[in-house]
């Protein structure tokens, strides 16, 4: 018996680590998937409040659901024919200016006045760095990249179908859904467990609603200022339409969103206007992004999630770092959900002792 318990023992180890490797590789393989339930069923929560503010005023919860439905696919729909013509044409302008661009570079006018706007540049020293960096390009693996961001694109646009439809299917179910969670909880702890649920779950909702709601004020004043407000004093600003869009996009990335959009516009606009538009582009987002941190988020974001500033930023880099743009969006909400469990659960308990 010496002999073999240590033998069995180590077999059923042996088995343990198997079976958890092979758990492993298995949520490896369904991360795509666990993804798409993950993001659909985040906007489920987000747009829970909308069909319960509905179900208050008298809606049957079936015509709310749908009412909400309708709601935001109408206002996609609407914002998505609104942009998509000026961003088509807009692209083809582009797509026009690449020639002119690469004479202006050929025959040394752009190289001129990088010369003459900055004096302390080595433009010699630049141009032949690019030169051979352009030399050692493997073209073979660029036009193997080019059609790995194609099938990206259209894995992106299937995967956004994916979650379209899954968050159709949970918010028409979410009642169910937790119904059935909360029977799985023992009777004497469920009246405290539903309560701190829900909290999180309006939470949850109020955050979505925020973030989206941050994210449109920024596409629509990006949108005001580069077509209306910058051609009135005669500073043109190409490709408008597309460059609120960007900020609308990355304003819906928590913390680092619009900083991120704001650089990406400013380089757009320095690219294809130069100075002064780009002049006046940095000026406003240096501007705007004080107002949104300072005047809008807090009065936005302090109705919806109360997370300290510090614990908002190292929410949203680990979020980030494991889950990608999703990890970053739900960051916020889970660390507003494990603060709220320490201090309803937590806390007390450890009072209690």
């Amino acid at each position: 018996m010496k002999i073999q318990n240590p033998f069995r023992v180590g077999l059923l180890g042996g088995l343990g680590v198997l079976l958890a490797v092979g758990i492993g590789a298995t949520i490896g393989s369904l991360a795509t998937i666990l993804t798409y339930v993950g993001a659909a069923l985040f906007l489920a929560l987000g747009l829970d409040p909308l069909v319960s503010w509905l179900e208050k005023h008298r809606f049957p919860r079936p015509v709310a659901i749908l009412t909400v439905i309708l709601a935001v696919a109408a206002v996609f729909a609407g914002v998505i024919l609104a942009i998509i013509p000026a961003i088509i044409s807009q692209v083809q302008t582009a797509i026009k200016t690449v020639p002119s661009l690469i004479t202006a570079f050929s025959d040394g006018s752009v190289r001129a006045t990088v010369e003459q706007a900055l004096p302390w540049l080595n433009v010699q020293s630049l141009l032949d760095s690019v030169t051979t960096w352009v030399k050692t390009l493997d073209f073979t693996s660029i036009g193997g990249g080019v059609l790995t961001v194609g099938i990206g694109i259209a894995s992106g646009i299937t995967g956004a179908v994916i979650v379209l439809i899954l968050t159709i299917y949970f918010i028409s179910s979410l009642t169910t859904i937790k119904r059935s969670v909360y029977r799985l909880v023992p009777a004497s702890r469920r009246p405290t467990f539903i309560d701190l649920a829900e909290q999180i779950s309006h939470a949850v909702g109020r955050y979505v609603i925020g973030q989206g709601s941050l994210a449109l004020v920024n596409g629509i004043l990006s949108f005001i200022y580069l077509t209306l407000v910058l051609p009135l004093f005669g500073i043109p600003v190409a490709y408008s339409a597309l460059l609120a869009f960007i900020a609308f996009l990355g304003s819906l990335i928590p913390l680092v969103g619009t900083i991120s959009g704001s650089i990406v516009i400013t380089l757009i606009v320095l690219a294809f206007n130069g100075a002064p538009s780009v002049i006046f582009v940095g000026i406003y987002y240096l501007i705007y992004m004080q107002v949104e941190a300072y005047i809008l988020n807090p009065r936005i974001m302090s109705q919806a999630v109360k997370v300290p500033g510090a614990i908002v930023v190292i929410a949203a880099l680990a979020g980030g770092t494991l889950l990608g743009i999703l990890g970053a969006l739900i960051a916020i909400p889970v660390a507003a959900a494990i603060l709220l469990i320490m201090e309803q659960v937590v806390v007390p308990r450890q009072a209690e002792l």
